[in-house]
């Protein structure tokens, strides 16, 4: 710890963020003996742990939490590895979604960024005239975000291949979802409906509605049932292997809307929650009691992190994303270039990296802010109670009031610049992602 001190690596921190005060004397006030993550010494400065006391006040004062409550309050304020604020942050506490940020951490490191999950459809018999005479076969690895649109282009580019009926049955193995159903009989039903244009339902009507204008309607007229298999047919003839959005758009759509469907699916497909809150523990760098989780999606109040933990997944989360070429605002929402989802209706500094989490008597706020005089703020917000709207508004405050104290960045730093426009959304259904397999 010494060295790390003496070898300027604070200094260095400072200079990198942007940060115009003289180095601080960090052995005459080090404060590194419980603090396993990133943070090795406190900010000389008061100001956020002046708006952190004032913050817990008005809550009070407000009768949104009543005193006895205040101590189920956990807050965490780091910039670079100064400690700027602390309310029980190392106390596990309900996170609701902020689990998420674990998810998230987690399937980066497993698969990249760039990853795409693949799902293959076969035949069992020989296809003659346009028709499979035997099943057609669905074998699903974990799409997460194989939905109406990506079934029909699916189904167009079995019609290319000439297939445009099917005389056995359709048959899902492995782990394949649609619409976010990870129910597999049901998941099947949803994609032979959008198979055969003729049999679509309003909600397949919207989803090809919002393609591009000209896009092909599928006909592929399955006679057949839905079958469950644990095993593909070793007889079957691959068709078509079908690819998923890169993980990283995934994941951003998770975050966006705190899709809890993703993130149980991506928690799966790491190995489960164990595997989820060991992984991020360690690339977080912090104790693993402080990440207690039953799932991927943070349904349930059994998921418990403590503050400084999400604060240090944010982090090790964007040190992963920077290795891919990619930031924070590739995989979350930001203020003022996102208005989709969970930032609806916040009222959120600039540039702020964003994840919200809600549960009944849980609300909670994570994320990174910019800053003038700070650089990176990372700050986690968990709140017990059951006034969730008026958490939230008073969430929105102490970052203004934070902001105000460390001045607006003049920009975005390039450590939170994301490569794509401002609301930009996925591109579902694009044929491309379709190779055809299948040789006449």
């Amino acid at each position: 710890m010494l060295e790390l001190l003496g070898s300027g690596l604070v200094s260095l921190w400072l200079d990198m963020a942007g940060v115009k005060i003289q180095p601080l004397n960090a052995l005459d006030a080090l404060a590194w003996q419980s603090s396993p993550g990133f943070v090795i010494a406190p900010d000389p400065n008061p100001a956020g742990a002046m708006t952190v006391q004032e913050y817990l006040k008005d809550l009070m004062t407000s009768k949104v939490v009543t005193p006895n409550l205040i101590n189920h309050q956990g807050i965490w304020l780091q910039s670079g590895p100064m400690l700027m604020a602390n309310h029980q942050g190392t106390i596990p506490l309900p996170a609701a979604s902020l689990t998420k940020v674990a998810t998230s951490l987690a399937a980066v490191k497993t698969f990249g960024p760039d990853h795409q999950f693949e799902t293959l459809v076969s035949a069992t018999g020989p296809i003659v005239n346009g028709v499979v005479n035997g099943d057609l076969v669905i074998n699903g690895t974990g799409d997460p975000m194989f939905v109406g649109e990506e079934a029909i282009t699916l189904g167009n580019a079995l019609n290319k291949i000439g297939i445009n009926q099917v005389n056995g049955n359709l048959v899902v193995v492995g782990n394949f979802a649609m619409n976010f159903q990870r129910q597999s009989l049901l998941a099947g039903q949803m994609l032979k409906q959008a198979l055969d244009h003729k049999t679509w339902n309003r909600a397949v009507i919207y989803q090809y509605s919002i393609m591009p204008k000209g896009t092909p309607k599928p006909q592929v007229v399955i006679a057949g049932t839905i079958k469950i298999a644990a095993q593909p047919n070793p007889k079957q003839t691959i068709l078509v292997r079908h690819l998923s959005l890169p993980l990283k758009e995934v994941i951003k759509e998770m975050n966006v809307y705190s899709n809890n469907d993703i993130a149980e699916m991506l928690a799966e497909s790491v190995g489960g929650a164990n595997v989820v809150k060991t992984t991020a523990a360690a690339l977080a760098n912090v104790p693993q009691s402080e990440i207690q989780l039953i799932n991927g999606s943070g349904l349930g109040r059994e998921n418990r992190i403590s503050p400084r933990a999400v604060c240090a997944m944010f982090i090790a989360l964007q040190r992963e994303a920077s290795v891919h070429q990619l930031t924070l605002a590739d995989l979350f929402p930001m203020s003022g270039l996102d208005y989709r989802g969970t930032l609806h209706s916040r009222h959120l500094p600039g540039a702020t990296v964003i994840k919200t989490g809600t549960l009944s008597d849980v609300s909670a706020l994570a994320g990174v802010l910019p800053t003038r005089d700070r650089g990176l703020v990372w700050f986690a917000i968990i709140n017990r109670g059951y006034n969730v709207s008026s958490f939230r508004a008073e969430q929105d405050k102490l970052l203004q009031h934070l902001v105000k104290q460390l001045q607006v960045s003049s920009n975005i730093p390039t450590a939170l610049t994301p490569h794509s426009p401002k609301n930009t959304l996925p591109k579902l259904g694009v044929p491309s992602r379709n190779e055809i397999l299948y040789k006449n």
